[in-house]
Formats: structure tokens, sequence, C-alpha cells
């Protein structure tokens, strides 16, 4: 949930809770209030009835005052009261009010007793109810109305006050993943002061980091491209003198990892998503696939390895070396760990817009635990133990997954139906003309 809409239920949520308590105390308050004044008004009715003179031998029964109860006795003898309490004996009773059943109705009741004439004047509880009610909801019903009011002037209200960390939040988000430059924006708001200067305190930081990370590997690689080159030319002529010396063997096979290395490492340098995806043009996978096999063909050749392409071509924006360089380390890697005379099937695949590329092979696998760090630089699955023997640097899939993130694409790895190990990028785009 947003801030800004968390922010408006909370202060909605309190404008409507103090509303409900205003509406209680505002009612309890009202029923107070009614019930003073009408037994003020029950009084005066009661004073002005006892003073006024009757003269009849029958009680005179009024129907017309619908809304006045009352009673007139004198010596015990009824001389005036409202027809519905006509039938209604008198009752001895202390002077003041009651509340009691007459008539079929709980009503307020009033006595008063002046020397042998004696009042009593009722009024509905119900009556008192309603007009209590009714004040409240007069007073509240224009509050209760304004709540979607206040709600839209409190998100408006808060819309405006969250407006810079918005604008923030906006600025971050547009940003290239290589833009470390300051953000340049003075504001007054002291909450986002700080959180802009230490912004700017880590992209300074971050930008040092990238740049110490980005090329120290690549400056370092091309400056040992040299003298490997010039190791590899003495080690060439001294093996061409002798009668092969083992020492000058190994030497070379030495030389030869690392310049493997120095290759890798220069590649890993180069493969940052804003140095290709503007140079992106439509390829074919299959022309790409089918020259890296070639390229390949001598090592699948000396391990008598079976390799198939299986599945339709179809055309991806993408960059000619990079994709070859992807498609090259995962055949390589397959190549490297499949025992001879095993099987290697690359298969393409267009299903609903997902572009795939498999390879499987009949190698030993890998096994879960290492599945997850088998992308970390200069990680090994075994280590330089690693039971097929083979040499290598730990560099391959780390430049895999470097690539996989310039085509915004997926990897996954999972057992093989080979038995081996099956590797599986999903590109998500492909070019509209296949």
């Amino acid at each position: 949930m947003s801030i800004k809409r968390r922010l408006t239920l909370i202060i909605l949520s309190t404008v409507i809770l103090t509303c409900f308590l205003a509406f209680s105390k505002g009612y309890r308050e009202s029923m107070s209030q009614a019930e003073l004044l009408l037994d003020n008004e029950l009084q005066t009715i009661a004073h002005v009835l006892i003073e006024q003179p009757i003269h009849s031998d029958k009680p005179v029964l009024r129907s017309d005052l619908t809304r006045l109860l009352f009673q007139i006795w004198q010596d015990n003898n009824l001389l005036s009261a409202s027809k519905s309490l006509a039938e209604l004996a008198q009752k001895p009773s202390l002077n003041g009010f009651s509340v009691e059943n007459l008539a079929g109705q709980r009503m307020r009741v009033f006595r008063l007793t002046m020397q042998t004439k004696q009042v009593l004047v009722a009024e509905p509880l119900s009556k008192r109810y309603a007009l209590s009610e009714t004040m409240i909801l007069s007073a509240m019903t224009p509050l209760l109305w304004s709540v979607p009011l206040l709600a839209v002037l409190i998100s408006l209200f808060v819309k405006q006050g969250l407006r810079p960390l918005t604008r923030l939040s906006t600025l971050l988000k547009t940003r290239q993943a290589n833009d470390f430059t300051a953000i340049n924006w003075q504001v007054s708001e002291y909450e986002i002061k700080p959180v802009i200067s230490r912004l700017n305190d880590l992209f300074k930081r971050v930008e040092s980091a990238y740049l110490r990370e980005r090329f120290f590997a690549s400056d370092a690689a091309h400056e040992l491209r040299t003298p490997l080159s010039s190791l590899k030319i003495n080690v060439h002529n001294l093996r061409a003198q002798g009668d092969g010396c083992l020492e000058l063997d190994a030497m070379a096979q030495g030389i030869d990892k690392l310049s493997n290395i120095v290759e890798q490492m220069l590649i890993l340098g180069r493969t940052y998503p804003e140095q290709w995806q503007a140079q992106f043009s439509p390829i074919s996978v299959l022309e790409v696939s089918q020259q890296v096999v070639a390229q390949l063909y001598e090592r699948l050749d000396a391990k008598q390895h079976m390799i198939s392409i299986e599945g339709d071509d179809y055309v991806i924006n993408g960059d000619q070396f990079t994709l070859a360089t992807l498609f090259s380390n995962l055949l390589s890697n397959a190549i490297k760990y499949t025992p001879s005379g095993g099987n290697i099937v690359i298969r393409l695949n267009n299903q609903q817009g997902a572009y795939g590329w498999q390879i499987d092979d009949s190698g030993p696998g890998i096994d879960d635990a290492h599945k997850a760090r088998i992308f970390n630089r200069f990680y090994r699955v075994g280590g330089d133990k690693h039971p097929s023997g083979e040499q290598g640097a730990g560099l391959g899939m780390a430049i895999v997954e470097h690539i996989v993130t310039i085509y915004d694409a997926s990897i996954s790895l999972a057992d093989s139906e080979l038995g081996g190990l099956q590797v599986r990028v999903e590109f998500m785009q492909g070019a509209e003309s296949e």
C-alpha cells in the first residue's frame, strides 16, 4: 500500500472515529438538555392547571389536547382529565417527578399538590426520545454528509504534502543504471534534504566502486596480453629446438590457461548492457548457433560427441558478438564436462512470444546445492579437483549471466533428460520479422 493511501485512510479513520465519539457525546448531552427542558414544561403546565377554576358536577374530559395528558383532582374527586386518563384512578403519591406506566405507555409524570387540589401531568417517554434524536440528527447529519468531501480534501492535501517524495521517486525510477551524477535539486522540506544528501553521497561511493570494478579487470587483462604473447612465442621456439621437454609442455599448458583467463576477463569487462543494447539488430539465432558449433567442432570431434540442433529458427534483436559468446560459453561447458562419446542437444523453440534456446548434455550434471553459486565469478563445481579433470577459471557462467542481463532474458538450470545438465535461456522479445 502506498504512503499516500495509508495516510489518507489513517486521517479519514481518525475523522470518522472523532465524529462518532462526538455523535455519542452529543446524543447524551441532547437527551439531558431535552429532559431538563421538558420537565420544566411539565412543571409550568401543572402550575397553570392547578390555578384554573373548574365548576362542574361531572368530570370534564378533554380529547382535543392530544399532546397534553393530565388529571385534576380536588378532595379525591376528579374534576377534569384527558380522555385517555379518564379511567385512571388517583394514586397516592408524593409530589415531583416519576416514571410510570399510564394508559399503556411509559410516561414521565409530574404531580403537584396545593391545599386540597392535586394535578397530574404526564408525557410519553417516546416523545422525549424522538425529540432528542431529531435534534442530534439535525446537528450531525451535515457533518456525516461532509465525510466524503473530507476524504477528497484529505487525499489532495496528503498528495500535495508527499509531492517532493513522489518527485524524488520518479526521478530515481527514470534514472539510468550507470548514471551516478548527484541529484541537483534544491528543496525546502527538512524531511527530504537529508535523504537527497545521503543519496548523493551513496551515488558517489557506488560510482567509485563501479569504476574500480569495471576497469581494473579489463586494464589488468589488457596489460597481461603482451607478456603472455611473448611467453607463448618463447615457449614455442624452445619446444621447436628441443626434443620434447615435459616442463615446456606444462609451461605451455599453463600459459594457455592464463591466456584463456585473460580473454574471459576482457569479455567480462565489456559485457555491460548500456554498451550493447543501442546497437542491437535482427539476428538469426539458428545461424549464430551453427557458427558456434562450427568454431568448437574440433573439440567436439576430439571427444567423439554427438551434437544436434533441433527446432525452428527465429529472429531476435541482438548483437553477433554477445550472442555468440553466450552460446559458445554454454556449449563449451557442455563439451568440457560431457564424457567422450556423449550426446549434446541444442533446442530452439518459440512458444507464445517466448523465444527459448536450450542445451542438454549427457554429462554428470550439477547438484542443486551448486546451481545457485554457479554464476559467481571464479567459482567452479569441485574447484580444480573436478572429476572431469578439465581446467577452467570459473568465469564462463558469470559472463553468461551478464549477457543474459543485456538481453533482459532469463536463464534456468535443470536436470536434463539426457542425464546431465539442462540450461535454458528465455528471450522475452524477438524481432518483428522472423
